[in-house]
């Protein structure tokens, strides 16, 4: 005889409305991870490769901050996050908005410059200040459209010396391309009804190469306020494999994970084990390390408001800050798979129940 056989009815209409319940959790959390997966595998070597050949081109000269090859490629930013369907959110008047948060830096003698804030006409035609912009471009979440998750990195290099160009692939061109094929993915996603439920701003600063002045403007003049930014995640070099890690390829360098958020490092940590497997390594995450990277690049203005944030990074190499920082050099298959790692990270965050603590 079955032990529940003389219970009463309402006794098993309870229970399995228990179980019913624990399996509708169940499935919908492996209905989430396959969808993260179908969309994390749309992200293309191919389309990585296709923009990086045009932003590390010689034909933009390196794309130092103000020139009109740094605002060539601006355009061409601009113009991809309108194709795939992103919006526009700089204000210009009552009824336009742009892709372009422009800004001016004041240069002052040997390579010190700085941001205007709130710069007059009789400033901004000065011989000694630079007129660039940032380009942002937004897409809309859906029940918590009012958070704002940003995903950045720095699509200015240091031009050319003495007729030489610099192109930059690595620094920062593989970081300004994930970050596009992940404005690619996401805006996907949203159109065949997976939109994220946090909004995403992709931002690509100018003026880091100055100073990390790009995001200093953004953060001081934010678009979206700051109150409602939940996390930066910022990609500034992660194309190429440095000399630590030559036997150990599947790796990439993580900084500030755990500075103002544990669950984002948690979940960082866990979306890594599930999906991509590269060896996370914190050895710049000190900030007492001699190279002082938790300073040094765009995603440091977040974080002195205390918004969390993830620094992604592949090391120092022979290339770096030299004019054989090519295209060639460039590993594209590592480049996607730790665009991946970004974008698992950020699919979480973006659709989380809670805010990051």
């Amino acid at each position: 005889m079955n032990k529940y056989s003389k219970l009463k009815p309402k006794f098993f209409i309870k229970r399995m409305k228990k179980y019913f319940f624990f399996i509708f959790i169940l499935l919908g959390a492996v209905s989430d991870e396959l969808t993260n997966t179908y969309f994390a595998e749309k992200i293309s070597e191919k389309n990585l490769q296709k923009h990086l050949s045009v932003l590390a081109s010689d034909s933009l000269k390196g794309r130092l901050t103000g020139s009109k090859e740094q605002k060539v490629a601006a355009m061409y930013l601009a113009a991809y996050f309108k194709e795939i369907g992103l919006k526009a959110i700089v204000s210009q008047n009552a009824v336009d908005s742009s892709f372009f948060q422009s800004f001016y830096i004041k240069k002052y003698f040997g390579s010190q410059h700085s941001i205007i804030l709130n710069p007059n006409h009789k400033m901004r035609r000065a011989k000694n200040v630079i007129a660039t912009e940032n380009v942002l471009g937004f897409l809309e979440g859906t029940d918590k459209k009012e958070e704002v998750l940003v995903i950045s990195a720095h699509y200015d290099h240091i031009g050319t010396k003495n007729g030489v160009i610099f192109n930059g692939a690595d620094d920062d061109g593989s970081g300004t391309v994930a970050m596009m094929e992940m404005a690619r993915v996401f805006s996907e996603a949203k159109k065949q009804g997976k939109g994220s439920r946090r909004s995403i701003l992709f931002i690509a600063f100018a003026g880091e190469e100055f100073g990390l002045l790009g995001s200093e403007y953004y953060t001081k003049k934010p678009i979206i306020p700051l109150k409602n930014t939940i996390c930066d995640l910022n990609i500034d070099m992660i194309g190429r494999i440095d000399d630590f890690h030559a036997n150990q390829q599947e790796y990439i360098y993580l900084i500030g994970s755990d500075k103002i958020s544990q669950q984002l490092h948690d979940l960082s940590e866990r979306n890594n084990g599930l999906h991509t497997k590269l060896a996370l390594d914190y050895s710049y995450n000190s900030e007492l390390h001699p190279q002082q990277l938790y300073y040094r690049s765009d995603h440091y203005n977040f974080a002195k408001n205390n918004i969390p944030i993830i620094f992604y990074f592949d090391g120092e190499h022979p290339d770096y800050h030299q004019p054989t920082d090519d295209v060639e050099r460039i590993d594209f298959r590592i480049l996607k798979k730790r665009t991946q790692l970004v974008f698992y990270t950020a699919w979480e965050i973006a659709n989380r129940e809670g805010a990051l603590k």
